[in-house]
């Protein structure tokens, strides 16, 4: 091959890049707005044709999986209120509030990638599943506690965890406001309630 051959080639493999880069930076910048994320809009931001977005990314859903990825913090933030707290109470409100702020900010993203997901039930593993991390961390310390009379059994532990995961959640958020008319701090406040009530019951047990 040629040194005029591989220099084009090395070209379009970098060229390449900087689009892809431009989509994902683009579709990331519109997310962060909280409104509508669609792929015509993400190409103009990119200054591409919708076309050639497409040809990058096949749908919208794997377009947002990736920028999404790329904006998400680290879940230890969630807990830096209550780093030195081991009560599962403050630490799963301190859980639900964060990530349903973080919903609310990625708002018309979060509703794309649920909308995908009901369509098309196999692309669920795009989406993030943030809060069963956060949730893990909320209780990790209640259920490390082991030799304390205030230890989690296994069943207790698995039962909080998946009924929290219903509660914080985009759904639960989005119901909240869509359905029950709730503006979105007090949708915020509602699911902290919920949240924090379950793991009182669970405590309790």
């Amino acid at each position: 091959m040629s040194t005029t051959t591989g220099q084009a080639s090395t070209g379009r493999v970098n060229q390449k890049r900087r689009t892809h880069a431009a989509i994902v930076k683009a579709a990331a910048d519109l997310m962060l707005t909280g409104g509508e994320v669609t792929m015509p809009e993400v190409a103009k931001a990119a200054l591409v044709s919708e076309a050639t977005a497409y040809r990058y990314f096949p749908d919208l859903a794997s377009l947002l999986a990736e920028a999404m990825a790329d904006t998400l913090p680290d879940p230890a933030e969630a807990f830096a209120g209550v780093a030195d707290s081991a009560d599962p109470v403050e630490r799963v409100a301190a859980a639900a509030a964060h990530l349903a702020r973080l919903v609310l900010a990625r708002a018309g993203a979060v509703r794309a990638m649920i909308a995908a997901t009901i369509v098309r039930p196999e692309s669920a593993t795009r989406r993030p599943g943030l809060r069963f991390a956060l949730i893990e961390q909320a209780l990790q310390p209640w259920a490390d506690s082991a030799d304390s009379a205030d230890s989690a059994d296994g069943e207790t532990l698995e039962n909080l965890k998946r009924d929290l995961s219903i509660v914080m959640g985009a759904e639960a958020l989005f119901s909240l406001m869509d359905l029950g008319g709730l503006g979105p701090e007090d949708a915020v406040a509602a699911i902290v309630r919920t949240a924090t009530t379950l793991t009182r019951a669970a405590l309790s047990q």
